[in-house]
């Protein structure tokens, strides 16, 4: 990665950030302005970026009335429409956009106003209609029934249990039709003189009684104005069709000219966006950023032919020592590009640190493969893996999805060949390389997890030694508990666990206690003391650890924590070989309980589906799992000895046709 700063004519601006769009290979970063040189502060374009969005509110908002969806600019209406809409975009203004989209408000405004207005008296009516629904077949009159002289009804409902209640209460003093139950309620109509209406009344209350109203119309009734209701629906519902129509071909006519105003407008707020980052003078910009080295001759070139030589291009590789963090471009073969995923989900690494992609697919595939090792299973995940591969077209992520399940079915099928599983067959075990994960010793099966996770931890352990002398962190490089003194702590301690007899019989016991043991420890000890010696200052405050009793407490504490977390983390590793005797074991029960159901009505079918049931739950269960797993090893065990990340990802400034948008990340 390259550092860049290009001075141009503020006349040249425009042209040079709409290249540099084009090109997409410049991550853009705000420039400090430099007092020396006289440059002036970026300029502040919030106001006009207001503008645009208000611009690009309306555009919305026209889209949602006319029903386009935010692909329908591609789609021409009229013959002429597009052509028109392609020359409206290489002349547009803002002003231009404004005036086009205000005529076009106007011209469907009318419309608009008159579809709310049906779809308000569809609500309305709709209302009604639920109002009288329940009382249709009863004739009942509306003209309001509280204004008959001697009758009173009453409109309502109240729990079911209480009906009969009510019905007994009541007595020949009052009518009480029941109507429909809905939800535990009995609705009904009740009719009373109105002498006895204050009876009825308190025997609603106790019984629970909610009143709905009817709506009044005078001369109608229920039935009536419900039938009045659905015929004026079914006229609402035509009106409704036809403007809905009509606005459908506006909006055919005008999807064009609204997508070449959106991007028009997207692309000015990309270029806005970018502009307030640079530092200029009247008459000059400095335009600073980051591009990968690669990059660099396309870029001079790009900027003469659009300034024709009137610039000033400087490129720089960042510096280590200043603590500057560059944007990470992470690019790798069509093979470890599907393992950024895996980084990337945990995060990308810094600018100065090693990038692990290699070592992680490699320990990735065969950690899986050690945990899924059967050749068939492993084999449908290859083919899996082939089958998006030749359905990804251009699609990069389903491409790294079948080169990932292609690897780790590969290593599947090799482990699968060691194990002598085949679907977990038996007949197969015979020809193993070695044997099944629970068949014979399964320590051995352990001590090669160990094994692994040894090495692993080691190349940890090697890759911080080489980060932080790389950073300038001598001492840490050294004195850190994974750096020199760690390895020599880790590979030590082996050295005494699987050679302990052989050291004693030659008689440096003592010798090999105080090396691997006790100058790890002591070196651990005085690491944050040493530091804070060295970061204090005449007039400081003393370093970074609050004194030197804090210091001392620290480094004792990170001893004890380094010697827990090695013989943790390697012990970790077992999980590698508990996972494939897991493995092996699902398919020894499916086989099992296919031998029992054998005997049954039809025994040779169901056995047979037992089997395939049982492959199948173990490939997706056991293939979950071993790929959490894996990933968790990762993680913790490895990336934690080495591994600090918090990169930011190459993000380079792109304008492209038919709307702007960032590069993705090569790989």
């Amino acid at each position: 990665m390259m550092r860049v700063r290009a001075i141009v004519l503020a006349v040249d601006e425009r042209e040079v950030l709409k290249g540099l769009g084009a090109l997409g290979a410049v991550h853009l970063t705000r420039a400090q302005s430099d007092p020396e040189a006289l440059l002036l502060g970026p300029s502040d374009f919030a106001g006009e970026l207001s503008r645009y969005d208000r611009v690009r509110a309306r555009v919305h908002d026209l889209r949602q009335s006319l029903d386009i969806a935010p692909s329908a600019g591609q789609t021409p209406g009229k013959p002429g429409d597009e052509g028109e809409a392609q020359a409206f975009s290489s002349a547009v203004t803002l002003d231009q956009s404004e005036a086009v989209l205000l005529s076009m408000e106007q011209r469907i405004e009318g419309l608009l106003e008159e579809r709310q207005r049906l779809v308000q008296r569809q609500k309305e009516l709709a209302v009604m209609s639920d109002q009288v629904s329940h009382y249709r077949g009863f004739d009942i009159p509306l003209t309001g029934l509280d204004k008959f002289s001697f009758l009173y009804f009453v409109t309502g409902s109240l729990p079911v249990q209480s009906f009969e209640g009510l019905e007994q209460e009541v007595g020949e003093n009052a009518a009480v039709l029941p109507l429909v139950q809905q939800k535990g309620r009995q609705r009904l109509f009740a009719i009373t003189t109105r002498q006895g209406q204050p009876a009825l009344e308190k025997a609603l209350q106790e019984a629970g009684f909610q009143r709905e109203a009817l709506p009044v119309a005078d001369g109608s009734t229920v039935d009536r104005i419900s039938e009045e209701a659905e015929k004026e629906q079914e006229g609402l519902a035509k009106e409704l069709d036809q403007i809905n129509g009509r606005l459908r071909e506006i909006g055919a006519e005008l999807s064009p000219t609204l997508a070449a105003i959106e991007e028009f407008v997207d692309m000015e707020c990309r270029l806005l966006e970018a502009s307030q980052k640079f530092p200029r003078t009247e008459m000059t910009v400095l335009i600073a950023g980051w591009a990968p080295a690669g990059d660099v001759a396309a870029l001079k070139q790009r900027m003469e032919e659009i300034t024709r030589g009137r610039y000033v291009l400087e490129t720089e590789p960042p510096d280590a020592s200043t603590g500057e963090e560059p944007p990470v471009l992470l690019r790798h073969s069509w093979f470890l590009r599907p393992f950024e995923m895996l980084i990337s989900a945990y995060s990308l690494p810094s600018y100065h640190e090693l990038e692990p992609t290699l070592f992680v697919a490699l320990s990735y595939i065969v950690m899986f493969g050690m945990m899924f090792g059967d050749a068939g299973h492993g084999a449908v995940l290859a083919a899996c893996g082939i089958a998006a591969l030749m359905k990804a077209g251009r699609s990069q992520k389903v491409q790294d999805i079948g080169v990932l399940l292609l690897s780790v079915g590969s290593s599947s099928i090799i482990f699968g060949v060691i194990y002598g599983s085949y679907f977990g067959i038996e007949a197969f075990k015979h020809y193993a390389l070695w044997h099944d994960p629970l068949e014979g010793d399964p320590i051995h099966l352990m001590y090669g997890a160990i094994g692994l996770g040894i090495v692993m931890i080691s190349v940890g352990l090697i890759l911080n030694v080489v980060n932080r002398i790389r950073k300038g962190d001598i001492i840490g490089g050294i004195l850190d508990k994974f750096g020199l003194i760690g390895l020599l702590f880790y590979w030590g301690a082996l050295a005494l666990l699987l050679y302990g007899a052989t050291i004693r019989s030659w008689g440096i016991m003592g010798l090999c206690l105080v090396l691997f043991l006790a100058v790890p420890i002591i070196g651990w000890s005085v690491k944050e003391p040493l530091e804070h010696l060295m970061s204090s200052k005449p007039g400081g405050h003393g370093g970074a650890h609050g004194g030197m009793a804090g210091a001392i407490i620290e480094s004792c504490v990170g001893a004890f924590e380094a010697i827990l977390s090695y013989l943790a983390n390697t012990i970790s590793f077992v999980r590698l070989a508990a996972y494939a005797m897991s493995h092996a074991a699902l398919l020894f029960a499916a086989f099992m309980v296919a031998e029992e159901v054998r005997g049954s009505a039809g025994g040779g079918v169901w056995s047979l589906l037992v089997i395939i049931f049982g492959n199948l739950i173990a490939i997706v269960l056991e293939g979950v799992i071993a790929s959490v797993q894996a990933l968790r090893l990762e993680y913790y065990e490895f990336f934690g000895k080495f591994y600090s990340g918090g990169g930011e990802p190459f993000e380079p400034f792109r304008i492209a046709a038919g709307g702007a948008g960032d590069k993705p990340r090569e790989a």
